[in-house]
């Protein structure tokens, strides 16, 4: 799991997921930023849902900003990811939503 350690949906999504018997390897991507190349793949897989348009940080940002390659804009604004960016198996999940809950098998 991916996200910011001071996100509450973050924070939320790792107890429900640890109530439910996963063990969750989380990893703060603003205290331990993402290689360009595990950013890159991360995009490969989830393409423009890596990115929170909805977030504080996005609407904070220039028209250039939002212009710019979603790997090297990670890079930069690690708290524009969408949070928690989830892999667990062949899934790739993102956001906290009934939809990702169910597909992990943790009540909605």
């Amino acid at each position: 799991m991916f996200g910011l350690a001071h996100c509450s949906t973050c924070q939320k999504a790792q107890a429900e997921l640890e109530e439910n018997g996963w063990t969750v390897d989380f990893r703060d991507v603003q205290k331990e930023p993402l290689t360009e190349g595990e950013r890159a793949s991360l995009v490969a897989d989830f393409g423009d849902r890596l990115v929170n348009r909805a977030s504080l940080t996005w609407r904070g940002l220039s028209e250039a900003e939002r212009a710019a390659d979603p790997v090297a804009l990670l890079g930069s604004k690690p708290s524009v990811m969408k949070r928690p960016t989830i892999i667990a198996g062949d899934l790739r999940l993102s956001g906290w939503t009934a939809n990702v809950k169910r597909a992990l098998g943790v009540a909605a």
